[in-house]
């Protein structure tokens, strides 16, 4: 069984479409469209000073590789100094 949990469609590693969907405004687009290895359901972007933290929605268009995977803001931390 996988991070993704064993009915995902994507094997560990595997290179996909992604799209984060909230967080800032001025994110910008070319940060949001990716292509990316998923390695668990939830993602971390540095930006501005912190991490914005993502995590993976499921959808029917999700799992069959027809659409990007997307993942849902749900907080941001700031870094450690």
């Amino acid at each position: 069984m996988d991070l993704l949990g064993s009915e995902s469609a994507y094997p560990l590693d595997k290179v996909v479409d992604i799209l984060l969907v909230g967080g800032p405004d001025d994110m910008r687009h070319s940060d949001r469209e990716r292509r990316a290895a998923i390695v668990d359901t939830k993602i971390k972007i540095q930006h501005c000073g912190g991490y914005e933290h993502f995590q993976m929605e499921r959808g029917p268009g999700d799992l069959d590789g027809s659409s990007p995977v997307v993942f849902r803001w749900f907080m941001r931390t700031k870094i450690a100094e």
